[in-house]
């Protein structure tokens, strides 16, 4: 049947039946391990009947009630519980469909907070490079990935960018308290580069995302940069879009560091894919200019949406009561190491790396100098659709400012166990040795 769809690109996909946990099944009845969790979203597995049956019930109530005119318990609900999870004083929570919004919501207040406690010339956010923060022009413009953005770059207003701590790369141990320090050292040189009285904000994700594959910063690189953020006048954004949910370990990322943000972004996981959902959660001082000069100007339609937020808060009670943020702890130790194993088959592996459930691992040409894999190879795209064709979703991109090098995150729902585990790594030991032999690479088969 032809198909009126059109998403990124033209590649074709089996048609979808059902999901149930961690597996999924196309209309020919061939099954799908979801290693990925699609897009690093389903974190509590696919049709939680808990969920569903607090979907129905609202259902029955009401499916829309514009924010305008009506408060809904279950907004209210998730608010309160969002608010707990967070760092103290970031306290308020303006919800969202998706991450892009969130992102978007995020530099707009802290433009309108600047604009109205007198600080007009604060405008310009940093951000990485490598990074990814949305695809709608104002998070592009934050974004470090070259495919998606230079096409798009004369219709906004690029901002700053600074290294991501690449420790790896750049042959820097990350325990060293020094590597920290150098990298985060660089946001003060591009403010002081600037000019300190243009900057709003730096945004960062605290363990990267699809962008850089994972990465996780060097020690005391997130308290560093909270120091210097301080010292200019300057907001911290956490864009927890990903990372938010209990995906590494701790319901939110920024509870492994004592480097508290000024605004946090979320989404993904907080709906965990059961309904279009995000949100920013921002400071109390932040929010109280605001109001006090007359309101936030920014808004969507379907902002706290009561559908959407008793989904939210269905989801946020199965990770309490199946302590999936703990799972996520002890099966993310578990995967890496396994992947961690992998290094020793396959030469090609240069590094695998993440915390928690949010683990990645990259190709490489050479692991001592972490040349990458000619880009003309496509192992981004070809070990995809290797290990798709055996049965495992996995997500990728590619390292260097999406340009070359090749990452694959491996990040399975958090109800996963020790035995789903070693499926993942049967198929994806298949696709590796698959891969390889296509591409005249070098394998250990004796480990």
């Amino acid at each position: 049947m032809k198909s009126h769809l059109f998403y990124q690109t033209g590649t074709k996909r089996p048609t979808l039946a059902e999901a149930r946990g961690i597996y999924m099944w196309d209309v020919d009845g061939r099954r799908y391990l979801d290693g990925s969790s699609g897009a690093m979203v389903c974190n509590i597995g696919h049709s939680n009947p808990n969920v569903l049956a607090a979907m129905r019930r609202q259902m029955e109530k009401s499916t829309f009630g514009y924010r305008l005119h009506f408060e809904t318990e279950p907004s209210e609900q998730l608010a309160a519980k969002v608010a707990a999870y967070a760092p103290d004083g970031l306290e308020k929570v303006f919800f969202v469909s998706g991450g892009s919004e969130a992102v978007e919501s995020a530099i707009k207040i802290a433009r309108q907070y600047a604009y109205v406690t007198g600080q007009e010339s604060r405008w310009k956010v940093i951000s990485r490079l490598p990074s990814y923060h949305g695809c709608t022009l104002g998070a592009l413009a934050l974004t470090g990935y070259a495919p998606l953005s230079a096409p798009f770059a004369p219709m906004f207003q690029d901002m700053p960018k600074i290294p991501a701590p690449t420790a790896y790369l750049d042959g820097l141990d990350m325990n060293d308290p020094a590597t920290g320090l150098h990298y985060a050292n660089m946001l003060e040189q591009k403010i002081i580069e600037e000019g300190p009285e243009s900057v709003l904000a730096f945004i960062v994700e605290p363990v990267g995302g699809a962008s850089t594959g994972a990465l996780v910063p060097p020690k005391g690189y997130m308290e560093r940069i909270r120091e210097i953020c301080d010292q200019y006048g300057i907001l911290l954004i956490y864009d927890e879009v990903m990372t938010g949910g209990g995906r590494t370990g701790k319901f939110f990322a920024v509870d492994h560091w004592p480097a508290r943000p000024d605004i946090i972004t979320f989404s993904k996981g907080f709906a965990a894919g059961y309904s279009p959902l995000g949100a920013m959660i921002v400071d109390n001082p932040i929010v109280d200019a605001v109001i006090e000069s007359g309101g936030f100007l920014h808004g969507f339609t379907y902002a706290g949406n009561p559908l959407a937020c008793s989904a939210g808060v269905a989801v946020l009670e199965e990770i309490e009561s199946q302590g999936m943020v703990a799972n996520a702890a002890t099966m993310g130790t578990h995967l890496k190491a396994e992947l961690t194993g992998l290094m020793a088959r396959y030469p090609f592996i240069g590094d695998v790396r993440g915390e928690g459930l949010l683990i990645a691992f990259e190709l490489v040409q050479d692991r001592e100098s972490m040349t990458p894999l000619p880009k003309e190879m496509n192992a981004y795209l070809k070990l995809v659709d290797m290990a798709y064709a055996n049965g495992l979703i996995i997500y990728s991109r590619r390292t260097r400012n999406g340009l070359e090098g090749d990452h694959f995150l491996v990040c399975p729902p958090m109800i996963i166990t020790r035995d789903q585990i070693g499926e993942i790594m049967d198929m994806l030991v298949k696709s590796l040795d698959q891969f390889a032999a296509e591409n005249n690479l070098p394998v250990d088969k004796n480990k």
